[in-house]
Protein backbone atom coordinates (compact mmCIF):
# COMPACT_ATOMS: atom_id res chain seq x y z
CA UNK A 1 0.00 0.00 0.00
CA UNK A 2 2.70 2.28 0.93
CA UNK A 3 4.75 1.55 -2.33
CA UNK A 4 1.60 2.31 -4.73
CA UNK A 5 1.09 5.61 -2.53
CA UNK A 6 5.04 6.67 -3.54
CA UNK A 7 4.25 5.71 -7.01
CA UNK A 8 0.84 7.86 -7.03
CA UNK A 9 3.11 11.11 -5.52
CA UNK A 10 5.83 10.50 -8.00
CA UNK A 11 3.83 10.69 -11.03
CA UNK A 12 2.00 13.23 -9.90
CA UNK A 13 5.34 15.21 -9.65
CA UNK A 14 6.84 14.29 -12.69
CA UNK A 15 3.44 15.56 -14.24
CA UNK A 16 3.51 18.99 -12.65
CA UNK A 17 6.14 20.65 -16.02
CA UNK A 18 3.98 19.30 -18.19
CA UNK A 19 0.99 20.76 -16.62
CA UNK A 20 2.43 24.25 -16.31
CA UNK A 21 3.94 23.93 -20.13
CA UNK A 22 0.31 23.64 -20.86
CA UNK A 23 -1.13 26.52 -19.41
CA UNK A 24 -2.42 28.52 -22.11
CA UNK A 25 -1.29 32.79 -21.58
CA UNK A 26 -4.14 34.53 -22.91
CA UNK A 27 -3.60 38.23 -23.84
CA UNK A 28 -4.64 40.18 -20.98
CA UNK A 29 -2.04 37.92 -18.97
CA UNK A 30 0.70 38.74 -21.70
CA UNK A 31 0.31 42.51 -21.46
CA UNK A 32 0.12 42.22 -17.98
CA UNK A 33 3.05 40.53 -17.70
CA UNK A 34 5.30 42.63 -20.18
CA UNK A 35 4.07 46.11 -18.93
CA UNK A 36 5.76 44.42 -15.62
CA UNK A 37 9.40 43.24 -16.23
CA UNK A 38 9.94 44.15 -20.13
CA UNK A 39 13.60 46.05 -19.79
CA UNK A 40 12.58 49.04 -21.66
CA UNK A 41 9.87 49.80 -20.02
CA UNK A 42 11.72 49.66 -16.72
CA UNK A 43 13.96 51.59 -18.11
CA UNK A 44 11.88 54.12 -18.86
CA UNK A 45 10.19 54.38 -15.61
CA UNK A 46 13.67 54.76 -14.24
CA UNK A 47 14.42 57.51 -16.24
CA UNK A 48 11.04 59.32 -15.27
CA UNK A 49 12.01 58.53 -11.14
CA UNK A 50 15.46 60.47 -11.97
CA UNK A 51 13.69 63.28 -13.81
CA UNK A 52 11.53 63.67 -11.02
CA UNK A 53 14.64 63.80 -8.44
CA UNK A 54 15.94 66.62 -10.35
CA UNK A 55 13.17 69.48 -9.89
CA UNK A 56 13.67 70.27 -6.25
CA UNK A 57 17.20 71.49 -7.28
CA UNK A 58 16.11 73.83 -9.62
CA UNK A 59 14.12 75.85 -6.81
CA UNK A 60 16.71 75.68 -4.11
CA UNK A 61 19.41 78.01 -3.83
CA UNK A 62 23.11 76.90 -4.40
CA UNK A 63 24.65 75.92 -0.92
CA UNK A 64 26.12 79.06 0.94
CA UNK A 65 29.77 79.72 1.59
CA UNK A 66 31.67 79.53 4.91
CA UNK A 67 35.06 80.23 5.67
CA UNK A 68 37.40 81.00 8.13
CA UNK A 69 40.86 82.82 7.72
CA UNK A 70 43.71 83.18 10.49
CA UNK A 71 46.00 85.79 9.83
CA UNK A 72 49.68 86.45 10.87
CA UNK A 73 50.87 83.18 13.38
CA UNK A 74 54.33 84.90 13.90
CA UNK A 75 54.57 82.04 16.64
CA UNK A 76 54.08 78.75 14.17
CA UNK A 77 50.37 77.74 12.05
CA UNK A 78 47.74 78.60 14.06
CA UNK A 79 49.91 80.24 17.14
CA UNK A 80 50.50 83.62 18.11
CA UNK A 81 47.64 84.87 15.28
CA UNK A 82 47.37 88.45 14.66
CA UNK A 83 43.58 88.61 13.30
CA UNK A 84 40.36 85.37 12.66
CA UNK A 85 38.33 86.79 10.46
CA UNK A 86 34.60 84.08 9.51
CA UNK A 87 32.44 84.94 6.35
CA UNK A 88 29.45 83.55 5.43
CA UNK A 89 28.25 84.43 1.07
CA UNK A 90 25.55 83.27 -0.69
CA UNK A 91 24.95 84.05 -4.28
CA UNK A 92 21.34 84.87 -5.73
CA UNK A 93 20.13 84.39 -9.09
CA UNK A 94 17.82 87.40 -9.88
CA UNK A 95 14.21 86.88 -8.71
CA UNK A 96 12.12 84.66 -10.61
CA UNK A 97 15.05 82.92 -12.60
CA UNK A 98 14.81 79.67 -10.43
CA UNK A 99 11.25 79.77 -10.43
CA UNK A 100 11.23 79.49 -14.32
CA UNK A 101 13.61 76.72 -14.24
CA UNK A 102 11.83 74.88 -11.71
CA UNK A 103 9.07 74.95 -14.21
CA UNK A 104 11.13 73.85 -16.64
CA UNK A 105 12.18 70.79 -14.55
CA UNK A 106 8.70 70.25 -13.88
CA UNK A 107 7.79 69.94 -17.65
CA UNK A 108 11.13 67.85 -18.46
CA UNK A 109 9.75 64.84 -15.55
CA UNK A 110 6.36 65.44 -17.30
CA UNK A 111 8.23 64.53 -20.58
CA UNK A 112 9.92 61.29 -19.37
CA UNK A 113 6.64 60.52 -17.59
CA UNK A 114 5.15 60.46 -20.88
CA UNK A 115 7.95 59.08 -22.67
CA UNK A 116 7.79 55.77 -20.26
CA UNK A 117 3.54 55.99 -21.19
CA UNK A 118 5.23 55.75 -24.59
CA UNK A 119 7.41 52.95 -23.82
CA UNK A 120 4.23 50.96 -22.05
CA UNK A 121 2.02 51.56 -25.52
CA UNK A 122 4.71 50.35 -27.61
CA UNK A 123 5.70 47.10 -25.92
CA UNK A 124 1.61 46.55 -25.21
CA UNK A 125 1.48 46.87 -29.36
CA UNK A 126 4.76 44.77 -29.76
CA UNK A 127 3.03 42.20 -27.32
CA UNK A 128 -0.39 42.25 -29.00
CA UNK A 129 0.98 41.82 -32.26
CA UNK A 130 3.06 39.37 -31.87
CA UNK A 131 0.17 37.28 -30.16
CA UNK A 132 -2.14 37.70 -32.91
CA UNK A 133 0.63 36.69 -34.96
CA UNK A 134 1.23 33.27 -33.25
CA UNK A 135 -2.25 33.10 -33.10
CA UNK A 136 -1.87 33.37 -37.13
CA UNK A 137 0.76 30.58 -37.66
CA UNK A 138 -1.29 28.21 -35.23
CA UNK A 139 -4.15 28.57 -37.63
CA UNK A 140 -2.28 28.14 -40.47
CA UNK A 141 -0.66 25.41 -39.13
CA UNK A 142 -3.97 24.02 -38.74
CA UNK A 143 -5.02 24.66 -42.00
CA UNK A 144 -2.14 23.47 -43.52
CA UNK A 145 -3.23 20.16 -41.99
CA UNK A 146 -6.17 20.20 -43.20
CA UNK A 147 -4.94 20.37 -46.27
CA UNK A 148 -2.50 17.30 -45.98
CA UNK A 149 -5.57 15.38 -45.01
CA UNK A 150 -7.42 16.90 -48.41
CA UNK A 151 -4.51 16.08 -50.32
CA UNK A 152 -4.60 11.97 -49.16
CA UNK A 153 -8.05 11.87 -49.59
CA UNK A 154 -7.37 13.37 -53.37
CA UNK A 155 -4.30 10.65 -53.43
CA UNK A 156 -6.40 8.02 -52.28
CA UNK A 157 -9.27 8.89 -55.57
CA UNK A 158 -6.42 9.19 -57.68
CA UNK A 159 -4.69 6.08 -56.86
CA UNK A 160 -8.17 4.45 -56.97
CA UNK A 161 -8.88 5.33 -60.00
CA UNK A 162 -5.60 4.86 -61.55
CA UNK A 163 -5.77 1.07 -60.05
CA UNK A 164 -9.31 1.28 -62.23
CA UNK A 165 -7.73 2.63 -65.52
CA UNK A 166 -9.73 5.78 -65.32
CA UNK A 167 -6.71 8.22 -64.31
CA UNK A 168 -3.66 8.74 -65.76
CA UNK A 169 -0.39 7.62 -63.38
CA UNK A 170 0.66 10.80 -63.98
CA UNK A 171 -2.05 12.46 -61.84
CA UNK A 172 -1.32 10.03 -59.25
CA UNK A 173 2.32 10.84 -59.09
CA UNK A 174 1.15 14.77 -59.11
CA UNK A 175 -1.25 14.07 -56.41
CA UNK A 176 1.16 12.13 -54.26
CA UNK A 177 4.19 15.45 -55.41
CA UNK A 178 1.61 18.10 -54.09
CA UNK A 179 0.41 15.82 -50.98
CA UNK A 180 4.62 16.24 -50.01
CA UNK A 181 4.90 19.71 -50.67
CA UNK A 182 2.27 20.42 -48.13
CA UNK A 183 3.71 18.17 -45.76
CA UNK A 184 6.99 20.30 -46.34
CA UNK A 185 4.74 23.51 -45.63
CA UNK A 186 4.00 21.72 -42.49
CA UNK A 187 7.53 21.08 -41.13
CA UNK A 188 8.18 24.87 -42.17
CA UNK A 189 5.64 26.15 -40.52
CA UNK A 190 6.50 24.25 -37.40
CA UNK A 191 9.47 26.95 -37.40
CA UNK A 192 7.90 29.50 -38.30
CA UNK A 193 5.16 29.11 -34.95
CA UNK A 194 8.42 28.67 -32.43
CA UNK A 195 10.07 31.96 -34.02
CA UNK A 196 6.84 33.19 -33.10
CA UNK A 197 7.51 31.95 -29.44
CA UNK A 198 10.91 33.04 -29.06
CA UNK A 199 9.48 36.58 -30.55
CA UNK A 200 7.09 36.56 -27.55
CA UNK A 201 9.07 35.22 -24.83
CA UNK A 202 11.81 37.99 -25.62
CA UNK A 203 9.03 41.08 -25.44
CA UNK A 204 8.11 38.75 -21.89
CA UNK A 205 12.08 38.98 -20.48
CA UNK A 206 11.80 35.02 -21.07
CA UNK A 207 14.06 32.39 -21.98
CA UNK A 208 13.76 32.50 -25.96
CA UNK A 209 12.92 28.59 -25.85
CA UNK A 210 10.57 29.05 -22.76
CA UNK A 211 7.45 26.70 -23.66
CA UNK A 212 4.64 29.17 -24.43
CA UNK A 213 1.12 28.33 -25.09
CA UNK A 214 -1.86 31.09 -26.29
CA UNK A 215 -5.55 30.89 -26.87
CA UNK A 216 -5.81 29.59 -30.61
CA UNK A 217 -9.06 31.66 -31.28
CA UNK A 218 -8.27 33.97 -34.07
CA UNK A 219 -11.61 36.00 -33.86
CA UNK A 220 -12.76 39.04 -35.87
CA UNK A 221 -13.07 42.12 -33.27
CA UNK A 222 -15.18 45.03 -33.42
CA UNK A 223 -14.48 48.76 -33.85
CA UNK A 224 -16.66 51.29 -32.74
CA UNK A 225 -15.07 54.28 -32.28
CA UNK A 226 -15.60 56.74 -35.85
CA UNK A 227 -12.79 58.07 -37.35
CA UNK A 228 -13.22 62.10 -35.98
CA UNK A 229 -13.08 60.20 -32.70
CA UNK A 230 -10.01 58.79 -33.15
CA UNK A 231 -8.19 61.46 -34.78
CA UNK A 232 -9.98 63.59 -31.54
CA UNK A 233 -8.43 61.04 -29.08
CA UNK A 234 -4.83 61.37 -30.71
CA UNK A 235 -4.56 64.96 -30.39
CA UNK A 236 -5.91 64.76 -26.59
CA UNK A 237 -3.65 61.45 -25.66
CA UNK A 238 -1.09 60.33 -27.92
CA UNK A 239 2.00 60.69 -25.81
CA UNK A 240 4.10 62.44 -28.59
CA UNK A 241 1.68 65.51 -29.22
CA UNK A 242 2.00 65.82 -25.09
CA UNK A 243 5.76 65.92 -25.42
CA UNK A 244 5.49 68.11 -28.07
CA UNK A 245 3.64 70.59 -26.45
CA UNK A 246 5.41 70.60 -23.52
CA UNK A 247 8.60 70.97 -25.29
CA UNK A 248 7.59 74.28 -26.96
CA UNK A 249 6.39 75.35 -23.68
CA UNK A 250 10.11 75.08 -22.09
CA UNK A 251 11.83 76.59 -25.18
CA UNK A 252 9.20 79.59 -24.40
CA UNK A 253 10.35 79.57 -20.84
CA UNK A 254 13.96 79.46 -22.55
CA UNK A 255 13.52 82.60 -24.36
CA UNK A 256 12.09 84.78 -20.95
CA UNK A 257 15.65 82.98 -19.07
CA UNK A 258 17.78 84.22 -22.35
CA UNK A 259 16.28 87.60 -21.60
CA UNK A 260 16.86 87.18 -17.55
CA UNK A 261 20.29 87.57 -18.68
CA UNK A 262 20.73 91.04 -18.54
CA UNK A 263 19.44 90.89 -15.56
CA UNK A 264 22.55 90.58 -12.46
CA UNK A 265 22.72 87.47 -10.31
CA UNK A 266 24.29 88.76 -7.09
CA UNK A 267 26.00 87.67 -4.03
CA UNK A 268 25.23 88.80 -0.34
CA UNK A 269 28.27 88.21 2.35
CA UNK A 270 28.38 88.69 5.60
CA UNK A 271 32.06 88.51 7.75
CA UNK A 272 33.32 88.70 11.18
CA UNK A 273 37.07 90.14 11.93
CA UNK A 274 38.60 89.34 15.46
CA UNK A 275 41.60 90.97 16.19
CA UNK A 276 44.03 89.27 18.71
CA UNK A 277 46.28 91.90 18.83
CA UNK A 278 44.50 94.95 19.79
CA UNK A 279 47.14 97.61 17.89
CA UNK A 280 46.30 95.77 14.75
CA UNK A 281 42.39 96.85 15.60
CA UNK A 282 41.45 99.75 13.72
CA UNK A 283 40.92 101.35 17.06
CA UNK A 284 42.60 99.47 20.11
CA UNK A 285 39.25 99.35 22.15
CA UNK A 286 37.70 97.75 19.60
CA UNK A 287 38.96 94.32 18.32
CA UNK A 288 35.89 92.60 17.15
CA UNK A 289 34.19 93.97 13.80
CA UNK A 290 31.82 93.27 11.13
CA UNK A 291 31.97 92.72 7.30
CA UNK A 292 28.92 93.24 4.54
CA UNK A 293 29.39 92.09 1.31
CA UNK A 294 27.38 92.27 -1.56
CA UNK A 295 28.06 91.88 -5.18
CA UNK A 296 26.37 91.52 -8.85
CA UNK A 297 27.78 90.79 -12.26
CA UNK A 298 27.80 93.42 -15.02
CA UNK A 299 26.25 93.00 -18.38
CA UNK A 300 28.70 94.29 -20.67
CA UNK A 301 29.04 91.49 -23.29
CA UNK A 302 25.71 92.30 -24.19
CA UNK A 303 26.22 91.26 -27.74
CA UNK A 304 26.60 87.82 -26.29
CA UNK A 305 23.28 87.84 -24.72
CA UNK A 306 21.71 88.95 -27.97
CA UNK A 307 22.94 85.81 -29.73
CA UNK A 308 21.51 83.62 -26.74
CA UNK A 309 17.83 85.54 -26.74
CA UNK A 310 17.98 84.79 -30.62
CA UNK A 311 18.94 80.51 -30.48
CA UNK A 312 16.18 80.71 -28.02
CA UNK A 313 13.76 82.37 -30.25
CA UNK A 314 14.89 79.85 -33.27
CA UNK A 315 14.21 76.83 -30.87
CA UNK A 316 10.95 78.24 -29.89
CA UNK A 317 10.10 78.56 -33.10
CA UNK A 318 11.36 75.05 -34.46
CA UNK A 319 9.23 73.32 -31.40
CA UNK A 320 6.28 74.75 -32.96
CA UNK A 321 7.21 73.77 -35.51
CA UNK A 322 7.72 69.91 -34.28
CA UNK A 323 4.16 70.59 -32.70
CA UNK A 324 2.63 71.38 -35.87
CA UNK A 325 4.07 68.43 -37.61
CA UNK A 326 3.29 65.70 -35.15
CA UNK A 327 -0.26 66.81 -35.47
CA UNK A 328 -0.51 66.81 -38.68
CA UNK A 329 1.12 63.18 -39.27
CA UNK A 330 -0.78 62.02 -36.70
CA UNK A 331 -3.91 62.79 -38.32
CA UNK A 332 -2.63 60.92 -41.67
CA UNK A 333 -1.67 58.10 -39.96
CA UNK A 334 -4.49 57.92 -37.79
CA UNK A 335 -7.08 58.26 -41.29
CA UNK A 336 -4.71 55.61 -43.00
CA UNK A 337 -4.95 52.94 -40.35
CA UNK A 338 -8.95 53.62 -40.20
CA UNK A 339 -9.22 52.64 -43.40
CA UNK A 340 -6.99 49.62 -43.81
CA UNK A 341 -8.92 48.40 -40.79
CA UNK A 342 -12.32 48.79 -42.48
CA UNK A 343 -11.19 47.07 -45.55
CA UNK A 344 -9.55 44.26 -43.39
CA UNK A 345 -13.00 44.15 -41.91
CA UNK A 346 -14.85 43.79 -45.04
CA UNK A 347 -12.43 41.55 -46.70
CA UNK A 348 -12.88 38.93 -43.64
CA UNK A 349 -16.37 38.84 -43.69
CA UNK A 350 -16.59 38.36 -47.31
CA UNK A 351 -14.67 35.41 -47.74
CA UNK A 352 -16.06 33.88 -44.15
CA UNK A 353 -19.47 34.62 -45.15
CA UNK A 354 -19.61 34.06 -48.70
CA UNK A 355 -16.10 32.97 -50.25
CA UNK A 356 -15.03 29.87 -48.06
CA UNK A 357 -18.45 28.08 -48.18
CA UNK A 358 -18.10 28.38 -51.99
CA UNK A 359 -15.15 27.19 -52.03
CA UNK A 360 -15.35 24.20 -49.82
CA UNK A 361 -18.65 23.34 -51.81
CA UNK A 362 -16.90 23.25 -55.07
CA UNK A 363 -14.20 21.18 -53.88
CA UNK A 364 -16.26 18.41 -52.86
CA UNK A 365 -18.68 18.58 -56.05
CA UNK A 366 -15.11 18.84 -57.80
CA UNK A 367 -13.78 15.68 -55.66
CA UNK A 368 -17.11 14.13 -56.63
CA UNK A 369 -16.89 14.38 -60.26
CA UNK A 370 -12.79 13.43 -60.43
CA UNK A 371 -14.17 10.27 -59.40
CA UNK A 372 -16.72 10.43 -62.08
CA UNK A 373 -14.63 11.01 -64.88
CA UNK A 374 -16.14 14.39 -65.57
CA UNK A 375 -13.25 16.61 -64.63
CA UNK A 376 -9.37 16.24 -64.99
CA UNK A 377 -6.90 16.50 -62.07
CA UNK A 378 -5.68 19.76 -62.86
CA UNK A 379 -9.26 21.23 -62.73
CA UNK A 380 -9.33 19.03 -59.21
CA UNK A 381 -6.49 20.52 -58.03
CA UNK A 382 -6.87 23.94 -58.88
CA UNK A 383 -10.21 24.11 -56.97
CA UNK A 384 -8.47 22.15 -53.62
CA UNK A 385 -5.73 25.18 -53.89
CA UNK A 386 -8.92 27.95 -54.17
CA UNK A 387 -10.39 26.99 -51.63
CA UNK A 388 -6.79 26.41 -49.30
CA UNK A 389 -6.22 29.85 -50.74
CA UNK A 390 -9.73 31.37 -49.54
CA UNK A 391 -9.27 29.86 -45.94
CA UNK A 392 -5.62 31.81 -45.99
CA UNK A 393 -6.78 35.22 -47.09
CA UNK A 394 -9.64 35.04 -44.47
CA UNK A 395 -6.74 34.30 -41.53
CA UNK A 396 -4.68 37.05 -43.17
CA UNK A 397 -7.15 39.76 -43.69
CA UNK A 398 -8.65 39.03 -39.90
CA UNK A 399 -5.02 39.35 -38.27
CA UNK A 400 -4.56 42.27 -40.66
CA UNK A 401 -8.06 43.75 -39.07
CA UNK A 402 -6.48 43.22 -35.63
CA UNK A 403 -2.67 44.34 -35.96
CA UNK A 404 -3.79 47.11 -37.83
CA UNK A 405 -6.34 47.98 -34.39
CA UNK A 406 -2.84 47.59 -32.17
CA UNK A 407 -1.38 50.31 -34.75
CA UNK A 408 -4.21 52.22 -34.62
CA UNK A 409 -4.35 52.11 -30.46
CA UNK A 410 -0.63 52.83 -30.57
CA UNK A 411 -0.86 55.76 -32.54
CA UNK A 412 -3.97 57.56 -30.80
CA UNK A 413 -2.20 56.69 -27.61
CA UNK A 414 -5.08 54.94 -25.95
CA UNK A 415 -7.28 52.07 -26.19
CA UNK A 416 -10.44 51.87 -28.43
CA UNK A 417 -13.68 51.06 -28.44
Amino acid sequence: MAQRWVVTVMLGLLSLPAQAHAQVLTLDQAVAEARRVNPQVRAARYRWDSARHQIIQNYTPADPQFSFTNFDSWRGFLYGSGEHNLSLSESFQFPGKGLLQGRQAERTAEIARLTYRAALRDVTAAVKTGYYQLQLDLALDDLLQDNAANLDRVLKVTQIAYTANAATQGDYINAKFALEADRELVRQQAVTIANDRTALNVLLDRRPDEPLEVDRRLELASLETTLDQAIGLATMNRQEILEAALSEQNEDTAVTLAQLEYAPDYTLGMGFDNWLIQSFAPQPNHTQTWNFEVGFNLPIFFWAKNEDISRARSDLAAAREDLDSINTQTAGTVTALYRQILRAKETAQLYNDTLIPLAREAFEVTLVAYQGGKVDFTTLLNTFRQESEARITYLQAVNAFLAQRVALEQAVGGNLR
